[in-house]
This record gives structure tokens, sequence and C-alpha cells, in this order.
């Protein structure tokens, strides 16, 4: 009998030595993206890289300062995505990727995640935070979405800031258009009214695919949300709307699963739902918010030939991020953790 005490005893001292303890539950968490697509240290300078992590830097002081005081996870969503559409290394706000046409069309979309409601905007063009716009219409509005010339017309109504479409200009981006077209063999239109003199800047290789924002947030009242926003797609034709304003496609936000904010190739994006997916499977099927991630990603949008990433947030503090491109600009912080600012494959 004392040789099976020893032994027990042994074997609760292997299991004490061994076992990793549970992290506790965040009292905040917050993770950011960038966008995701071809993005390998070979073709960024380290001048541009620098940039890059600086602004992810600058993003998640600014969601912590919103949560570490006790604000909601909309507030910080907002205030987050709000500088990231006035950076212009961003498809979002100024630094927008331009249409077939020569011009801007902005879509956000912002979801609560405690009360389902939702607000998005499409075809956005003289509003300078479409951000702000997805929420004064899930606020201030009747309804879920809004999209071409009354955006714009509905944001002066509720007071939000207006610009002259050249506000969004860069030449960057301009040059990635006239590139696209021309490729396309589709005309050139004319430079935008009010747009600069041509001036020199520093090209990314295929930095057209990537660049949309988005944010999820879990707040110290448990609460989760999610926003996204985003330029679309350079050289865009015909009205075309992606997933980042449809929600349950490239945003969504339940305190019952998750929030989620999605960077891709739209198209496939709304085909599966991915947003509203990974919640579905952390809710009904029990995955874990990783697992449930890398399920939609790694296998479903992959098999469908599509190509992007998402970020995830679930109200018990789990994070969660996945892609299949080769990086994804992203940074999470949370409450007691240190944050963690990331773009290539082989970063954690």
């Amino acid at each position: 009998m004392r040789q099976y005490q020893k032994l027990a005893m042994v074997v609760v001292g292997i299991f004490a030595l061994t076992a990793t303890p549970a992290l506790a539950k965040p009292q905040w968490a917050i993770v950011i993206h960038g966008g995701a697509g071809v993005i390998e240290r070979k073709d960024l300078t380290p001048e541009t890289e620098a940039a890059y992590r600086a602004a992810m830097a600058r993003a998640v002081a600014t969601g912590t300062a919103v949560l570490d005081k006790g604000g909601t996870a909309m507030d910080a969503v907002e205030a987050v995505i709000v500088e990231f559409e006035d950076d212009p290394l961003f498809n979002a706000g100024r630094g927008a990727v331009f249409t077939a046409e020569g011009g801007n069309s902005l879509d956000a979309a912002v979801m609560d995640g405690a009360t389902l409601n939702a607000g998005a905007v499409a075809g956005v063009a003289r509003t300078r935070h479409p951000v702000r716009l997805a929420r004064a219409v899930m606020e201030k509005s009747r309804h879920v979405m809004m999209a071409g010339s009354g955006t714009d017309a509905f944001a002066a109504s509720v007071g939000l800031e207006q610009v002259e479409p050249s506000f969004f200009f860069t030449e960057r981006r301009w040059s990635q258009l006239v590139k696209a077209l021309t490729d396309m063999g589709l005309p050139i239109p004319p430079r935008p009214a009010g747009a600069p003199a041509p001036q020199a800047f520093t090209p990314i290789p295929d930095d057209r695919k990537f660049g949309t924002v988005g944010v999820v947030a879990l707040d110290t009242a448990g609460n989760v949300a999610a926003g996204t926003s985003t330029g679309g797609a350079t050289a865009k034709r015909w009205g075309r709307v992606g997933d980042s304003p449809i929600i349950g496609a490239g945003t969504y936000a339940s305190n019952q699963s998750c929030a989620v904010s999605a960077t891709g190739t739209g198209e496939y994006f709304i085909r599966l739902t991915v947003a509203r997916e990974i919640c579905a499977l952390v809710q009904y099927r029990g995955l874990t918010l990783q697992q449930a991630a890398d399920t939609v990603i790694q296998d479903r949008l992959t098999a469908l030939g599509g190509d992007g990433g998402v970020i995830a947030i679930a109200p018990d503090g789990q994070i969660a991020w996945s892609y299949n491109t080769s990086g994804m600009y992203r940074a999470r912080a949370a409450q007691g953790q240190a944050p963690v600012i990331a773009i290539y494959k082989d970063e954690p």
C-alpha cells in the first residue's frame, strides 16, 4: 500500500511540474489587422516595414487607452479605425485605392456583440471617416446598411465631417490604378480634380491586394464588438462591393460567440459568410476560437480558392487570427499581457 501511495505522490508531483496553468481571463483585449496579402521581407524596405510596425503600435496604444479606462469595445473599435482611415499606409479612408473611374468608393461596418445592432455603408465618397458613418447608421437611423450617394447625405445630416473627394488621393494608389488599367487594357481616367501635382512615392509590390483595416475588442463589461473599413479593390468597376460592409461576411459580433473582422478577396468571404461561420462554429460546435478561425480560413476558404485572413476575439478572452497569405499586418494586446505586433508568416 505504501508503495502505491508513494507512486501516486510521484505522479502528482510530475503533473504539478509539467502542467501549464490556464491564463486568467483578461479584463479587456483588442486585436487589429491592417490587411493580408503577399507581404514578404524581400519586398519591404526597412523604412517601410518600420512605418507599418509603428502604425500598428500606435493603433494598439489607441485601443488600449480606451479599454484600460473602461471604455466600450465599440468605442475602442471606432477610435482605432478612425486613426487608420487617416493613415495613407492603409487601404481605408485617406489612402484608399481607386475605382476604374478614378474615384474612391469607401465601405465600412461595425457591430455590437451585446445587442446585435449593426451599421454598414458602401460607396462613401465624401465622408472623412466611414467607420463613424457606419456607427451613425447603427445608432441614429432605423437601418442597418446604406449605399451610394445617400450615405454621404445621411452623414452630413448627422454632422459628420465632409471633405472633397481629392482628400482621399495618394500618389501611390493612383499609380496602382494606372498600372492595373494598363494591364487590363482599359482607359485611364483624368487625374482627379484637386489632386496634388505628381510626386515621388515608395512603391510596395502587389500591395493593391491588401490594406483593409479591422478591429475586434473585448471591454471590461464583457462585451465584444467588431469593425472593418476599406477602399475595396483597385480598379473595381460597376459599383462593386466587397465583404467588409456585409454583416456576417467581413464583419460580425455576438456576445454568444465572438467578434470577427476579415480582410482579403471579398467575393470569397461573401460566399462563405466567413465572419458568421466562425462565430457559429464557436457557438454551436464548441470549437475554440482558433480552431474555428483555422477551419474556415485554412480549410474552407483555401479550398474555394480565396485568399485573406481574419482576426477574432471571444467574450471569455480568447484571441485568434488566421490567414492563408504570406503575411498580414496584425497586432493584439490584452490587460496584463505585452502587446504583439507582427507582419510575416513566421512571426507569432
